[in-house]
């Protein structure tokens, strides 16, 4: 039998079934823009995590107030906690060997004033080596003093989103502000780089952490950024850090360490089980697709079984009469896949155009997918086929009720 003569059986039993043939492409399609949906949402959202901690680099660690453990989340922004970090904390931390230079970090919402206008922000009290670790530029002016960390000052660095809500065209280096009841002269301007770690920086006031907790009325620190001499130094810092701050909170571990290795982590294991949960759904659209194709090969063999006896009248093999059955259950698959294919990209590019989020599906999970479409379909038409393969001309030319 010519390849010709093969596609045009299948077409023809497409065509003559069409609601069938379109139950299951949409079956199939549905499995198939599952496992490359989420997929695709799995790495995108890691790809997102890997470039927030890029920013951040492979040498820092991150000091919250209080156990995650105990806790049961990860302490907030503005370090609310019932164990506080102190300034005489980190100047410990950053007495210690291996380590590079920390800075701290107080937080808090603010409503700040600049002539007839006015914006809620979120303010931040740190130093300034906070601009080297966060690898922050200032566009404009320059970054916080030098000053010994429990000094306050009354200067401060804000976004370039915030200098044009404060400021409108006019020029804000020099100018002053109030936040709160205290009032800072504006020294830097930063560059715009967009959020990171879930902080703008472009819609924020950067002042120094002495009049951050003046203005706050808290001595207790969100967090304390620490940068080691190297990636190498990670281990030996944590344990470091660990003990010191244990010493100075007479013996007790209230402190959580974070690192980006470990952040990614626990983030690949959420991703873990994404992915189980994607093979799970896959497989289940799948297998419900293979089960519809299976009894509608069954119901084709029976409804074309006068169809099948002429075949073989005519010198139709059985084993060409297989290849029949199994090529028309596959088109169907291949069918649907690349169906299931584009619509999850299209899914995935409308995802991209919402969010700054890299929303790609990985090659092997489109790849993956399209073999398993067609894996199940092969395996499921596999009996009926051999069922209509076996048949004999005479009885499948038997008009139905006949003896």
């Amino acid at each position: 039998m010519r390849a010709a003569d093969a596609l045009g059986f299948w077409l023809g039993a497409l065509r003559g079934h069409r609601s069938r043939s379109l139950m299951l492409l949409l079956a199939i399609a549905i499995g198939v823009v599952a496992v490359n949906l989420l997929t695709g949402l799995g790495a995108g959202a890691r790809a997102f995590v890997l470039n927030e901690f890029a920013l951040l680099g492979r040498d820092i660690l991150i000091v919250f107030p209080g156990r995650k453990e105990t806790t049961g989340r990860m302490p907030p922004l503005t370090g609310l906690t019932p164990h506080a970090l102190t300034l005489q904390d980190m100047q410990a931390v950053s007495r210690l060997p291996g380590i590079r230079r920390v800075a701290p970090q107080q937080a808090g919402q603010m409503e700040v004033i600049a002539g007839n206008r006015n914006r809620e922000v979120l303010t931040l009290g740190t130093t300034r080596d906070f601009f080297a670790i966060r690898q922050l530029t200032v566009l404009q002016g320059q970054p916080l003093p030098a000053l010994d960390p429990e000094q306050a000052e009354a200067v401060c660095v804000i976004g370039g989103k915030l200098r044009r809500e404060l400021f409108g065209t006019r020029p804000a280096l020099g100018e002053w502000l109030r936040a709160g009841d205290r009032r800072f002269r504006v020294i830097g301007i930063l560059a715009e780089r967009g959020e990171s770690l879930g902080m703008d920086f472009a819609e924020m006031l950067i002042i120094p952490v002495a009049s951050a907790q003046a203005l706050f009325n808290s001595e207790g620190l969100s967090r304390v950024f620490v940068e080691v001499q190297g990636p190498g130094s990670l281990e030996r810092g944590k344990r470091l850090i660990g003990a010191a701050l244990k010493e100075r909170h007479e013996g007790e571990e209230d402190i959580t360490l974070v690192s980006q290795d470990s952040l990614l982590g626990a983030f690949d294991q959420i991703l873990a089980v994404l992915t189980l949960a994607v093979a799970g759904i896959g497989a289940i659209s799948l297998l419900v697709a293979g089960i519809l194709i299976m009894n509608v090969t069954w119901i084709a063999v029976s409804q074309r079984s006068a169809e099948i006896g002429l075949l073989k009248a005519i010198g139709v093999t059985a084993a060409q009469l297989r290849l029949l059955f199994l090529g028309e259950a596959a088109l169907l698959a291949l069918s649907g896949a690349l169906a299931g294919l584009l619509l999850a990209e299209t899914l995935l590019w409308l995802g991209r155009l919402a969010f700054d989020v890299p929303l790609y599906a990985p090659w092997w999970a489109r790849a993956g997918a399209v073999l398993l479409a067609l894996g199940t379909a092969l395996l499921f038409a596999w009996l009926p086929a051999a069922r209509a393969a076996a048949l004999e001309p005479v009885t499948a030319l038997r008009p139905p009720g006949a003896h």
